[in-house]
């Protein structure tokens, strides 16, 4: 069992990625970590994301952790942090604001460097391959591999991308990672909050585009997502967008964050206005066509939704 892990008190090398905008809230998080790995609250606004630690602590006994993207972190956000076992940061200059255990999550050996000396208790490397936003251009194993080697046995490195069962999970400790990090398997779990079309259409799909056109309020942001109509209208077969369009979109995105709120709702295929938010319970239908479907290209070994806690069990097995 990794060091890290015990210091957490998490039994299985198994973590569930923080999926912000409502997808990973308090049931799923409460129920990955019952189970025995490491559940994970995404990123919200700094109430809501307090209230759902809250609910995930009457709900389990075990460590829980917040999720947190820093370009969109105030203090409000670091308060909350400091009440959770673990915080998990991602995307933005790293730096110290909790005195509990701290994970980065990187994209690069550079930026795995950078996160340890400024003091991160250990890294999340993703690889391409990982759904949500991506900031590796590497095969997970492969930045693993150089990671490891670079900051030695001791210092602890997660892996994230290109997991979707038990099988991975333990090449991936073999392969020197004290845990393997989750997103699109447990996307597709029952406590997820993703809307029930769009984990219909993650049991339907086989192929995911890694693309830059859902940035209207975080501009030049790169996702992997599942191909829609928005995707179709916009991308060509490399998943690039016209340049007018990011070009517009980078200039909206200089407005304050409540004035892109009201946009959400008009979103539709045909209109390039697209927010980085998915389709979760209670967002508007055309999200599923219109809004940003996230998935790993686990997609395609995937075809069930399950219980998390079941989920979890297995994984570790």
């Amino acid at each position: 069992m990794s060091a890290l892990l015990e210091r957490l008190g998490v039994e299985a090398p198994v973590v569930q990625a923080g999926m912000g905008g409502g997808i990973a809230r308090h049931e799923l998080a409460a129920a990955v970590s019952e189970a025995g790995g490491l559940g994970t609250i995404g990123t919200d606004d700094a109430p809501v994301l307090e209230r759902e630690l809250q609910k995930a602590r009457a709900l389990t006994g075990k460590p829980v952790a917040v999720n947190l993207l820093l370009p969109f972190t105030t203090d409000a956000h670091w308060r909350v942090a400091r009440q959770a076992d673990a915080v998990v940061t991602f995307w933005g200059r790293p730096l110290r604001r909790s005195p509990g255990v701290w994970l980065h999550q990187c994209g690069s050996l550079q930026e795995a460097l950078t996160a340890r000396a400024a003091g991160a208790d250990g890294v999340i490397v993703q690889g391409v391959e990982a759904g949500g936003h991506v900031r590796g251009t590497q095969p997970a194993a492969e930045l693993l591999a150089e990671v490891r080697t670079a900051v030695g046995p001791d210092y602890p490195v997660l892996r994230a991308g290109g997991i979707a069962d038990a099988q991975d999970v333990r090449k991936a400790i073999a392969d020197g990672a004290d845990a393997a990090v989750l997103g699109t398997r447990f996307l597709m779990s029952d406590e997820c909050r993703a809307a029930p079309a769009y984990k219909q259409r993650l049991m339907e799909s086989r192929e995911t585009v890694l693309n830059q056109l859902f940035c209207v309020g975080w501009p030049s942001a790169t996702t992997r997502v599942l191909w829609n109509e928005a995707c179709e209208r916009w991308l060509d077969d490399d998943g690039n967008e016209p340049k007018w369009i990011r070009a517009l979109q980078a200039t909206l995105s200089v407005l304050p964050r409540r004035a892109l709120e009201p946009l959400i709702p008009l979103q539709r295929p045909e209109l390039p206005l697209f927010s980085p938010y998915a389709p979760t319970t209670g967002m508007p239908k055309a999200l599923l066509d219109a809004g940003a479907l996230y998935a790993g290209q686990t997609v395609a070994r995937l075809h069930d939704i399950r219980p998390a806690g079941e989920l979890t069990r297995e994984l570790a097995g």
